[in-house]
């Protein structure tokens, strides 16, 4: 039996394309199935992608995600900055709110910052590989 791990599916490239807005809008709310698992899969790495392609720490999503537990995502999408870099902002305000046009309550909210914790988490991996990758 092979335990090595399957190459990705899609490469960064292929994942910076995908159009995350779509993702959230029919995953954020949708029952465990297959919209579900695109969010949270192919949805929160290629968020990760992205975010860190623009230099986003993933304190600042995991500080983001926190925010929108705390006080949901249309409070989130208020923010004049929910994340540090401009461009990053700009990106996320509408992800935030495509979530909040789903009228989901504290359960879209909930899964809203759960996803971005995965996508901080994906972030902090990548740029914990890319390190070890220059100290070899």
């Amino acid at each position: 039996m092979n335990h090595a791990p399957h190459p990705p599916d899609r490469t960064d490239d292929e994942l910076a394309r995908l159009d995350i807005t779509v993702l959230l809008r029919y995953g954020l709310t949708a029952e465990p199935g297959a919209r579900r698992t695109a969010l949270f899969g192919d949805g929160a790495a290629a968020a990760a992608v992205i975010l860190d392609r623009l230099g986003t720490e993933p304190r600042s999503v995991a500080f983001l995600a926190d925010t929108v537990r705390a006080g949901g995502l249309a409070r989130a999408a208020e923010l004049p900055e929910p994340l540090p870099r401009r461009e990053a902002a700009v990106l996320v305000r509408e992800w935030l709110r495509a979530g909040t046009e789903l009228a989901g309550g504290i359960a879209a909210d909930d899964a809203a910052a759960t996803w971005l914790h995965a996508v901080a988490t994906i972030i902090e991996l990548r740029q914990l590989t890319r390190g070890r990758g220059r100290s070899t």
